[in-house]
């Protein structure tokens, strides 16, 4: 006869970025059940890909790779005319990243876990709506700060995913959340997928409305020659102004918004 009990599960979602990557170091002996997931856009940057395939190594655990079912951005793009994601509606979020959570979930009692640090005061992460997935979050009972997650990543060997040289955060290459000197990074660093966002873009023929990724600039716009020295003397002028504040860890003094809470948390810890 089969058991009544329910199944509980224990399930952290990476987003391969450095926070939720120190919290899967930190919990691989703690919880040794320990499910590790990642919801996968298809369109990530490679370094992200690259970095969760050494994550695994290090866990000696399979990462689950999570895809919308029968759907990829461009088919939610089509289906919305074109109009794309933005701070207000986080479509692809919900359709690509929290719904196969959920579905992956099901119905079972599932604790889990978030990468929000003790030093994050007033950010919770995605907190699902279903009940019986229940939010738990270990760096904030733990007291774990910014420099304890730094002093993770290299204890581990695993450092800091590459793509922080020139981006502060995780998630799609064509986030809407990005600076714009992170979309000049992202046009050095990858040409073909900074134009395949611009694509993206488009004017309303009838109305004029612009759909952007940039505020109201677009990627074509922001690419021009003077407008990428522009961006670099804004983002040095923002640089030095933090620099003289006093000494912080270089990823701070690079990116003016790192721990800012607008972002989509499923995707940026």
């Amino acid at each position: 006869m089969e058991s009544s009990e329910r199944r509980v599960r224990h399930i952290l979602s990476l987003s391969g970025g450095k926070d939720s990557t120190a919290l899967a170091i930190y919990l691989r002996d703690r919880i040794p059940e320990l499910e590790y997931v990642f919801c996968d856009t298809g369109e990530e940057l490679p370094e992200t890909y690259e970095y969760l395939e050494r994550l695994e190594a290090f866990l000696g655990k399979r990462i689950v790779r999570l895809r919308a079912k029968g759907l990829t951005f461009q088919d939610l793009l089509e289906a919305r005319r074109g109009f794309l994601p933005s701070p207000s509606t986080r479509w692809c979020t919900e359709y690509l990243k929290i719904k196969p959570f959920e579905e992956y979930v099901g119905d079972d009692l599932a604790y889990s876990y978030i990468a929000i640090r003790a030093d994050e005061p007033g950010r919770k992460g995605y907190i699902s709506k279903r009940p019986n997935i229940v939010p738990r979050y270990p760096f904030i009972e733990e007291g774990i700060q910014y420099d304890d997650v730094l002093r993770m990543l290299e204890e581990s060997g695993l450092g800091l995913p590459t793509y922080y040289r020139w981006r502060s955060r995780s998630g799609c290459y064509f986030c809407f959340f990005q600076q714009r000197i992170e979309w000049v990074g992202l046009l050095e660093n990858h040409p073909d997928l900074f134009w395949k966002a611009a694509s993206f873009e488009r004017e309303d023929e009838v109305t004029g409305e612009r759909y952007t990724w940039s505020g109201r600039e677009s990627l074509r716009e922001l690419a021009r020659p003077e407008r990428i020295t522009e961006i670099r003397r804004q983002h040095a002028k923002r640089t030095m102004a933090r620099q003289s504040r006093g000494s912080e860890a270089l990823i701070s003094l690079l990116w003016d918004d790192l721990d800012d809470d607008t972002g989509c948390l499923i995707c940026h810890l």
